[in-house]
């Protein structure tokens, strides 16, 4: 599986954590069960090849580490999501924008424009054009304000780290 695709599953999984009450360790637990992953093959074919060593270990982080943080993650969102409530927000566009900013902040290994690429990427498959617009206007406003110090030419911004 490609970190796109384990991006993705991670998306669906935060979307998850929204529904039931389970915690991210048992929800990612569950999914990832030799018992359970291979029968979702047949939803999607996301689900065609089963994470594994690093994948698993980057699942596991985000999906944790959004949750455990998804408070702090959501005032971010509302911050920068001028004149909208974060529980009017679609729950995918808040997982999107979520695992986003999670990375950006909290995983210097994974470069802040890759993160944000990939959650556009994401937003323009599982979103309206409209919303994807919106997620890129909320996260392009976080990374300005938050993950890069300007400089005379744009594309030069040297990222910093708000959260580590």
């Amino acid at each position: 599986m490609t970190r796109t695709g384990t991006r993705e599953l991670a998306v669906r999984l935060i979307f998850s954590l929204s529904e039931n009450g389970h915690s991210a360790d048992e929800v990612v637990d569950e999914v990832l069960s030799d018992d359970y992953y291979p029968t979702l093959f047949g939803e999607d074919e996301l689900y065609k090849s089963t994470p594994r060593g690093e994948e698993t270990e980057y699942l596991r982080r985000v999906v944790t580490g959004v949750a455990s943080r998804a408070a702090e993650l959501d005032e971010r969102i509302g911050k920068y999501a001028l004149g909208w409530q974060v529980y009017r927000i679609s729950r995918t566009a808040v997982a999107i924008m979520r695992i986003a900013m999670f990375e950006t902040l909290y995983m210097p290994e994974i470069p802040p424009r890759s993160a944000l690429d990939a959650a556009i990427d994401l937003a323009k498959k599982y979103e309206t054009q409209e919303t994807a617009s919106f997620i890129n206007g909320i996260l392009g406003a976080f990374s300005r304000e938050e993950l890069s110090i300007e400089t005379e030419d744009e594309d030069e911004a040297i990222p910093k780290r708000g959260g580590v």
